[in-house]
């Protein structure tokens, strides 16, 4: 392909950054050159175990220089979207480490509840609490999944992610949930937005063939495919979905730019 003249960068983390508590080797020295080379870029991720705070303490332990400001999470849109439907009863389940992240809603745990979000809950996702879900959707609350991703890799393999979770709770009530972070066109907008750029002047650099670069083209922008973290040659060919480019690792990103 010709040279891409994308003026900014959307960049996953789990799996292009870092696997895992290993840095992907290079990645720091990456991000060095985007600073050095003024190519504005956000770091965009569906992870829903922690906070934004706490991601960027691990990364920063890593040895990587992220700023807050850098990195956006599904959290911040949650609150904003059940902020716009008005919504005064809501049911938080998710990671107690992602709570922080969502203290502007009012979190009941009893009675009736307008919106239901749901994280990765991890060894949480138990049929008790599944149920608890499933009667208070069953009363009428929104499903409001802040991923849907099937799986993400950690150092002894891959494991299951939130969205098998969600998609259980989905066929039970018989309707969609609303998902708030990756593929979601308006997580891509609300970074687009952060950035000031247009779509077509951007590429999302990710690990996750659905969620990262089927979401990107979706949106507008180009889809860089590392060959890091939950990649499978398999799994790419089966999705059916084209990335605009595939390289090793995001070391392979500057001589693009």
């Amino acid at each position: 392909m010709a040279r891409p003249s994308w003026q900014a960068l959307l960049i996953d983390i789990d799996g292009v950054l870092h696997v895992g508590s290993e840095p992907i080797e290079g990645a720091r020295q990456a991000l060095d050159v985007l600073r050095a080379r003024s190519v504005p870029f956000r770091l965009v991720t569906n992870t829903t175990s922690r906070s934004r705070r706490l991601v960027v303490e691990r990364l920063v332990a890593m040895g990587l220089d992220i700023a807050e400001a850098e990195v956006l999470t599904p959290a911040a849109l949650a609150v904003r979207h059940c902020r716009d439907r008005g919504y005064a009863r809501v049911a938080l389940h998710v990671a107690p480490a992602l709570r922080e992240d969502l203290a502007g809603l009012n979190d009941v745990r009893s009675g009736d509840v307008e919106a239901v979000i749901v994280g990765d809950l991890g060894e949480e996702f138990t049929y008790e609490r599944l149920n608890t879900i499933f009667r208070q959707l069953h009363d009428g609350a929104e499903l409001v999944a802040l991923q849907r991703n099937r799986v993400w890799q950690r150092e002894d393999g891959l494991v299951l992610d939130a969205g098998p979770f969600v998609v259980a709770l989905e066929y039970a009530m018989g309707r969609e949930a609303t998902v708030i972070g990756k593929p979601s066109p308006a997580f891509f907008d609300a970074a687009l937005a952060e950035l000031g750029v247009e779509a077509a002047d951007t590429a999302m650099v990710g690990d996750d063939v659905e969620a990262d670069v089927g979401g990107a083209l979706d949106a507008g922008l180009d889809a860089v495919l590392v060959r890091t973290g939950k990649f499978r040659d398999e799994a790419v060919r089966a999705s059916g979905i084209r990335p605009t480019i595939v390289i090793d690792t995001i070391v392979d990103l500057v001589p693009l730019l």
